[in-house]
């Protein structure tokens, strides 16, 4: 089970352990975002900090119908207590947690300020 908050802004978060190929560990806060279809969003810092193995270049449709073309890089995530070996998208902004990160996964989430916001797989 993966355990986060919802903050002031009302969003759901929690912390993962993100692994470069080097082993080396970051723990990152990411947003949960029912809305983004990938596995994870990570800051080009983290791609530099973590030394991550590039995979490509991706396109995406933003909810304003509007395309944009992202760097891909391979990470694995401490997810549920187990390493998992996922794509991450380089995005600058606050990362995001996707649905195929949380695939096979029950998400609960109390919305108000502190709330709690719990991800456990579906048995």
């Amino acid at each position: 089970m993966i355990e986060g908050a919802v903050n002031t802004d009302h969003e759901a978060v929690v912390t993962l352990a993100v692994h470069g190929p080097s082993g080396r560990i970051r723990e990152i806060e990411a947003v949960v975002d029912t809305g983004y279809s990938g596995f994870l969003t990570v800051t080009p810092a983290l791609v530099a900090e973590l030394g991550l193995d590039y995979r490509g270049r991706s396109r995406a449709t933003l909810a304003d119908g509007s395309e944009v073309s992202f760097e891909v890089y391979d990470l694995t995530v401490l997810w549920d207590g187990r390493s998992r070996h996922i794509r991450g998208d380089v995005a600058d902004t606050a990362p995001l947690a996707g649905m195929s990160l949380l695939d096979a996964h029950r998400l609960c989430v109390d919305v108000e300020d502190g709330g709690r916001v719990v991800i456990e797989a579906r048995a």
